[in-house]
């Protein structure tokens, strides 16, 4: 079992980056695919990509792919997202979640572990 903690939201301009974090309480989180989903205001939570349990594989939706990427280090427990050229529209609340397998999915519903979610706001 891990426990996912995500970090490192905020507001930014358009324009700017942001790396986000997530830490995972758990002796076994090697053993874990982790996601990035996104969820604004009344809109349902979206997938962003993810990453295989050992980090050789990564997947990104097509509303992240050349702007947003995703890594991983076992040895600290942590995967980020990286995240360039951020738009007003990435205005959401970021989350972070694991899966007890080592190939990612894209459904929401294939993830066991979530985090609460950081905000991140984009000005224009």
């Amino acid at each position: 079992q891990v426990q996912p903690v995500e970090s490192g939201g905020g507001s930014v301009q358009a324009g700017g980056s942001l790396r986000l974090s997530c830490a995972a309480s758990g002796r076994t989180f090697g053993s874990y695919a982790m996601g990035w989903f996104r969820q604004a205001p009344g809109k349902e939570r979206e997938f962003l990509g993810a990453i295989s349990w050992d980090g050789s594989s990564t997947y990104y939706a097509y509303a992240a792919k050349g702007r947003f990427t995703i890594s991983r280090d076992n040895a600290k427990n942590t995967v980020y997202l990286q995240m360039n050229s951020l738009k007003p529209e990435d205005t959401s609340v970021y989350y972070c979640a694991a899966r007890y397998s080592r190939v990612p999915a894209m459904g929401p519903r294939e993830y066991e572990y979530w985090g609460r979610g950081t905000q991140v706001t984009v000005s224009s």
